[in-house]
């Protein structure tokens, strides 16, 4: 499977969002209602920097402390409809990533950083007790996939 290009999906994200004014934060907010996103500012900001100097989007006005307000151009309205399939691809990527995180992925991320950060310090023990969790629930989630029975532990 091709590893999904983040930025490109970013791009096309915020370029859809500033079809509204909206100022970088704003966008954060957005995109973590809509696809639980949680974006950091040194993402947003260059990302929106990029989008400006291509002249896809611009600075609609500057409110208080300079605080910026961009919205989309033609030209950037152009790009979309030239890249509507990646729109929609993005989105729908997006959407699964909610999901996932709803179902509890985001536990299961932080589990897997806490156990890669310590994997040296396993027991071999420890380690068989994983490799089994690991089997046994790659093989529950392969089977729920297929809508077959779930695999029912001892």
């Amino acid at each position: 499977m091709e590893r999904p290009n983040f930025r490109g999906h970013m791009k096309v994200l915020i370029l859809d969002l500033l079809r509204e004014p909206m100022h970088g934060y704003g966008i954060m907010a957005e995109l973590e209602e809509r696809y639980g996103m949680k974006l950091s500012a040194g993402t947003v900001y260059p990302i929106l920097a990029s989008l400006r100097r291509s002249g896809l989007i611009e600075v609609a006005s500057k409110g208080e402390r300079e605080k910026k307000t961009y919205v989309i151009t033609e030209k950037g309205l152009d790009y979309l409809a030239e890249h509507a399939e990646d729109l929609a691809e993005a989105k729908r990527r997006m959407r699964a990533y909610k999901a996932f995180l709803e179902l509890g992925g985001d536990e299961l991320r932080t589990a897997f950083k806490e156990l890669f950060e310590s994997v040296d310090e396993l027991t071999e023990e420890q380690r068989e007790m994983v490799r089994r969790l690991f089997t046994g629930c790659a093989r529950e989630l392969r089977l729920i996939l297929l809508g077959g029975e779930r695999y029912e532990r001892d």
